[in-house]
């Protein structure tokens, strides 16, 4: 499923507290992993779709930067985050 601004304003208000709080970090790893799994399901299905691959690659490492700075800030919060969206490690 694509990425809508009702979704977008949903995972926002769960993961940020409301809508319009855009830059929290838990919000933003939800929106990456939301986009993680789209791009995942779409190579499953395009295997030469390299630039599609790339992009993937770069996301994933964004999420894991933005992990890596919540785990530093506040490792409850990083705990949390990572049940909720059902991430490894």
């Amino acid at each position: 499923m694509r990425l809508t601004s009702d979704l977008k304003k949903e995972m926002f208000t769960e993961h940020g507290g409301s809508e319009t709080n855009t830059g929290n970090s838990e919000a933003q790893i939800a929106m990456f992993s939301h986009r993680i799994k789209h791009l995942t399901d779409h190579l499953k299905i395009n295997k030469k779709d390299y630039s599609a691959e790339k992009s993937l690659i770069a996301l994933v490492g964004k999420r894991r930067a933005l992990l890596n700075y919540v785990a530093k800030k506040d490792i409850f919060r990083y705990r949390d985050i990572i049940q909720k969206l059902g991430l490894r490690k």
